[in-house]
């Protein structure tokens, strides 16, 4: 299990909600090494019925994000500003901050090589990019925090 599915199950996903996002992240792996596997204009083949209707999406039930960080927050001793930090965020939800565990969960998300090479950038990317995949998977995350 990777670091996102214990972000999500802390948050209150469910196991099917978890999956499916573990399959979404191992999705956008296959299309992007895929992308550079056939000659450009090479023509694609077209999916089958059967791939078409298994990708179908399904209803997500919405968690309350927003809200189970806050009840963390105004729980916890320390005054953690999850908002802006993906380390606060981490530490709120009694998940490993390290540099290590931030670097492996970036990577885990598809952070740009070049955003690997600087914590600061990276953990930018990585904030926003893990409030948008809860958002994603059905977590109630505020617009002006997706920006």
């Amino acid at each position: 299990m990777g670091l996102f599915s214990g972000i999500m199950e802390k948050l209150g996903f469910n196991k099917s909600a978890q999956q499916a996002a573990t399959a979404s992240l191992a999705n956008d792996d296959q299309r992007a090494q895929g992308a550079g596997a056939s000659p450009q204009g090479a023509p694609q083949p077209a999916p089958s019925l059967a791939a078409t209707v298994e990708a179908a999406p399904t209803a997500i039930p919405v968690v309350d994000v927003l809200g189970q960080l806050e009840k963390l927050a105004a729980a916890s001793p320390q005054p953690l500003n999850w908002r802006t930090s993906i380390v606060d965020m981490l530490k709120l939800l009694g998940l490993d901050s390290s540099f290590a565990a931030r670097k492996s969960l970036a990577e885990e998300l598809g952070c740009p090589p070049e955003k690997l090479g600087d914590s600061a950038q990276m953990n930018m990317w990585l904030h926003k990019t893990v409030l948008a995949k809860l958002a994603q998977n059905g977590g109630n995350v505020p617009k002006d925090l997706l920006h």
